[in-house]
């Protein structure tokens, strides 16, 4: 029988992928392989909340990208949330989050967001050791600079999306979307971490009022990790791609940060169907 950690993962996994449908205590116990009265105790003891606030801050992260990125309707974001009524989901979500669903949509307060949904980071990540090395030309792109608190990151995204939408240019179905962080959000200042957002692009940024640049990931080697969920435990597969292929490698970094090309986002599959390759240069 597996692990009560690796049940637990399962039981969340589950979750991520059937936000749409009713979940029971039945159906969650079962998964997890023991009694509703111990599911109970051993959810809270891995997540430290029930299964129950669990699934509903799931739901209301999953609404919280749908309004600021889809233009859905709200009361379509509320049934999909499992709300009867959109008053019901705006008193709900203005009590988790802060702000009612209009006021977030409008100027989300990502700070906030970024405390609030924090959901345990026991979902998949890498795959261990399915590191390929591969050869990339330069690529240009367009760039917008995040400078600060790395829970503003989201802030900035928006503000390359809108750039992308109001120019036409680097469309983000034809193009490749990157983040480019120069530092561990972990180990620096706020005030000091830089994150770019990036996308190809064919010819030269045109000046624009958004902070958008022309620049350039520069062609090489590359080591590629691809991470599988939540993009909250990125940083635990790039630390195993430093930490553990690396010094069994025999390899040497190249000079630039590694990055991540997103293949998908959050707005468009379930936070357990996100794929994400991470890139480490080499010499």
């Amino acid at each position: 029988m597996a692990a009560p950690y690796q049940r637990i993962v399962q039981v969340c996994e589950y979750i991520q992928q059937h936000l749409d449908e009713a979940l029971t205590p039945e159906q969650l116990s079962n998964i997890a392989a023991c009694s509703r009265f111990h599911f109970h105790r051993l959810f809270v003891a891995h997540t430290g909340m029930s299964a129950t606030r669990y699934i509903q801050l799931a739901k209301l992260k999953r609404a919280s990208y749908q309004l600021a990125f889809e233009p859905l309707k709200v009361i379509d974001i509320a049934l999909l949330a499992g709300f009867a009524s959109p008053e019901a989901f705006a008193r709900s979500f203005k009590k988790t989050v802060g702000q009612t669903p209009t006021a977030f949509r409008q100027q989300p307060d990502w700070t906030q967001w970024q405390h609030l949904f924090q959901l345990p980071h026991i979902l998949a990540g890498a795959e261990l050791m399915q590191v390929n090395i591969v050869t990339k030309p330069n690529q240009k792109i367009a760039y917008l600079s995040h400078l600060g608190a790395p829970e503003r990151v989201l802030a900035t995204s928006a503000q390359f999306i809108a750039w992308r939408k109001q120019t036409g240019l680097s469309p983000i179905a034809s193009s490749d979307t990157f983040g480019i962080p120069y530092a561990d959000p972990n180990t620096v200042a706020p005030d000091e971490f830089r994150f770019d957002i990036a996308g190809t692009i064919k010819g030269d940024v045109p000046a624009n009022d958004f902070g958008v640049q022309t620049g350039t990931i520069p062609g090489g080697r590359f080591a590629v990790l691809r991470h599988y969920g939540s993009h909250d435990n990125l940083s635990d597969s790039v630390y195993q791609l430093y930490r553990d292929w690396l010094p069994q490698s025999g390899k040497e970094l190249g000079d630039f940060p590694c990055f991540f090309h997103w293949l998908n986002f959050v707005h468009q599959v379930d936070e357990c169907d996100l794929q994400t390759d991470i890139y480490l240069p080499l010499k």
